[in-house]
């Protein structure tokens, strides 16, 4: 045998076969090949081929529990983000637009949530009830009162905008980031009340604009009531998240703070305003609407009058409205003076409020998720059934005054407010043709928002006794249902109002 090193090399066509198949050993058994390289090579292509589709993270060598519990995070991160990501971009509305003007909704909500919190905690929470009362009613009489004298302005001067729709979303949202940035700056002085005005004011016609700018962005592949309530699920979503960072920075960084991250918040839905596509600025043809129908000379041009389901499902949807605006201010109170009266803590007061907070905020994702996803024969009929509902509810909280009633109201109040809402728009696409429809959002926002402040208002008004509150609030609520009734069968309660509508709004 040959030394071995002078051992020649195998031959050229057997140089890849391993050693022991062709040469002697020396007396020593023959090397066996490692066998777990190969499911090593296995598990390591099998981690990367699981971590490139975003599934499972590769694991590192060295296992802790902090590197696991980062590791699943990540993981679950991954997935919530590219959850999100599918559900904004369902049934083609990334190529629609929908996706686009879905965050600047959300980034809007945001704002409300978060300024919510930041004045909160001054008005209402810093104070006794009888101090947070009158510092409310301050606020209301310097803001809501003044925008219940602009809100029926704001509908029909942003109807007259045919051109520059998104740019006048930036616009609004710029002014929000700067009356936040006052707000801060004033917080202790009447300075801030003027800039809440001027929020609040900006934040509804962000609304209007929206609504105005909504039928333009509608997927073909779903209806114009289920696109709304998918916006309004993501708002609610986005103000939940949001309102809950603000409340954090309020705590670091006080009521000041929480203003300074509202106007970021607005200085980032400014910018999305501006990605929505250009083509929602396309308004040739467009007609606008009418709540009534006037004697031709003195229409100066012409308008499209709302037709009887219109004007049936916005009555209905005004009823409700009175009940949620009444409820956001009354159940504070309320709540309020019940603790004091007991000795209970602030965290109480949190929960109690937080209970019936939370009940109205899982029946408008009720409301929206259902009325997504079902398909109403009638919507006008939903209407009177979503107002029966809210007044049932008021009536049993008046009778079964407390915390449980008010959240049981609270529930049943935003889940018919969601339902009503989704039959409202459900009308406008059926009635109306397509060249009314965004003017006919706008307009009828515009309504709801003078609902709202008008139960925000009897609901500060009222002493903050359950039985009294929702005693009250059950009689206009029933007022309102017989309106609705009355309307619908072709009357009214208010003579002057009579006939005055026709039958359906496309034949006008």
């Amino acid at each position: 045998m040959p030394p071995r090193g002078a051992r020649p090399y195998p031959p050229p066509s057997r140089r890849t076969e391993p050693l022991y198949e062709h040469y002697d050993t020396n007396g020593y058994p023959p090397q066996q090949p490692r066998e777990e390289k190969r499911p090593r090579e296995e598990e390591t292509h099998f981690h990367r081929s699981e971590a490139a589709a975003g599934a499972l993270p590769r694991m590192p060598k060295k296992i802790t529990v902090t590197r696991v519990a980062a590791l699943r995070g990540r993981q679950l991160g991954g997935r919530a983000v590219n959850a999100f990501r599918r559900a904004t971009t369902a049934d083609g509305a990334d190529r629609s637009g929908l996706t686009k003007l879905t965050y600047a909704v959300m980034l809007n909500y945001a704002s409300d949530a978060a300024m919510a919190v930041a004045l909160a905690n001054t008005l209402f929470f810093a104070a006794t009830s009888g101090q947070g009362r009158g510092r409310v009613a301050l606020y209301l009489l310097i803001t809501i009162a003044p925008f219940a004298l602009v809100a029926p302005v704001i509908g029909p001067a942003l109807d007259r905008i045919q051109r520059g729709r998104r740019l006048a979303m930036c616009v609004s949202s710029v002014g929000q980031a700067l009356m936040a940035v006052i707000m801060a700056l004033h917080f202790d002085d009447w300075g801030l009340y003027p800039a809440a005005l001027g929020m609040m004011v900006l934040s509804k016609s962000f609304t209007v604009l929206k609504s105005a700018i909504t039928p333009r962005v509608v997927p073909p592949e779903i209806t114009l009531s289920k696109t709304n309530a998918r916006l309004t699920v993501f708002g609610l979503a986005a103000g939940g998240v949001f309102g809950a960072l603000a409340s954090g920075v309020s705590s670091f960084a006080g009521s000041s703070g929480a203003l300074w991250f509202t106007a970021l918040i607005c200085v980032a839905a400014a910018w999305q305003s501006m990605r929505i596509p250009a083509w929602v600025e396309v308004t040739e043809g467009e007609v606008p609407t009418s709540l009534m129908a006037r004697p031709e000379p003195e229409a100066k041009k012409r308008r499209q009058v709302l037709g009887h389901d219109v004007v049936v499902a916005l009555w209905g949807n005004g009823t409700v409205r009175v009940l949620t605006g009444f409820l956001m201010m009354f159940a504070a109170f309320a709540v309020k003076a019940q603790a004091e009266e007991s000795g209970d803590s602030p965290f109480v007061q949190l929960v109690m409020l937080g209970a019936i907070g939370a009940a109205a905020g899982a029946g408008g994702f009720v409301g929206n998720a259902l009325g997504s996803r079902l398909q109403f024969g009638h919507p006008t009929q939903v209407v009177l059934a979503a107002v029966a509902a809210a007044v049932a509810s008021t009536i049993l909280a008046a009778i079964f005054a407390g915390i449980v009633t008010a959240a049981v109201v609270g529930l049943v109040g935003s889940t018919a407010s969601a339902l009503a809402k989704v039959s409202l728009d459900a009308v406008i696409q059926a009635d109306l043709p397509e060249e009314s429809r965004a003017s006919a959002f706008g307009r009828s926002e515009t309504v709801l928002q003078l609902a709202w402040c008008f139960g925000g208002a009897v609901g500060l008004l009222l002493p903050p006794v359950y039985w009294v509150g929702f005693l009250v609030v059950s009689l206009l609520l029933v007022i309102g249902l017989a309106q609705t009734f009355q309307v619908q069968r072709g009357g009214s309660l208010l003579p002057r109002l009579r006939g005055r509508y026709p039958a359906r709004a496309a034949e006008e």
